[in-house]
């Protein structure tokens, strides 16, 4: 599957073949959905708490005699009916990770990156630099490319001046290639791919 390649200034530099086993798939959408799931519950801290009852720091005598005072029954002041007392069922420290197989992740990453292909919202760049650094520059050539809401994915590493110029224009993120992932791709309306990016995910799924 064959691809062009454009610069930032909107220029054409070439083509290059998209292998058809990242690209050609056909979108599963309960493969993506479990996927997004996957990654919003691991990345929840889960650090929620409440007290139990045997944590309420007081006394544990009985508040008064069993019988003959004409009220319900009741012991300590630490049980849950009581203002103060205990958080009956109350949430605790705990992950909401979820299991998912490695192939299946790996899967699931391979279909977003097909549905990007499906629905034309893949570009891929010559490469991802900016020689000053400026937020304006940039967000004119983006302007010129069409792109206001993008994720781009670069090799290795990312040109710290591209990254400072990008950090203040929103609904665009960058990444290195080693940190692609299903959810980014989705919450974003165009996948940009280096080519650096492109031969990273090549060398990753041969």
């Amino acid at each position: 599957m064959k691809a062009d390649v454009t610069t930032l200034e909107a220029k054409k530099a070439g083509s290059v073949d998209l292998p058809d086993e990242l690209f050609a798939l056909e979108p599963r959408a309960d493969l993506l959905h479990r996927m997004v799931n996957y990654q919003l519950a691991k990345r929840q801290a889960g650090t929620h708490k409440t007290k139990g009852r045997s944590e309420i720091t007081g006394t544990t005598k009985k508040m008064y005699r069993q019988k003959g005072t004409g009220g319900a029954r009741h012991g300590d002041k630490k049980v849950p009916q009581f203002r103060g007392g205990g958080k009956a069922f109350g949430p605790v420290v705990r992950s909401h990770a979820i299991d998912m197989p490695k192939k299946v992740r790996a899967l699931a990453l391979k279909h977003a990156l097909s549905s990007k292909m499906k629905a034309e919202k893949l570009i891929v760049l010559e490469d991802a630099k900016s020689k000053d650094g400026k937020t304006a520059a940039l967000r004119g050539a983006l302007t010129k490319l069409g792109l206001t809401s993008a994720l781009i994915i670069d090799g290795a590493e990312v040109d710290d001046k591209f990254a400072m110029a990008s950090r203040n224009i929103p609904s665009v993120d960058v990444l290195p290639v080693q940190g692609i992932n299903v959810y980014d791709i989705l919450r974003r309306d165009t996948l940009v791919l280096t080519k650096a990016a492109l031969e990273g995910l090549e060398a990753r799924f041969k």
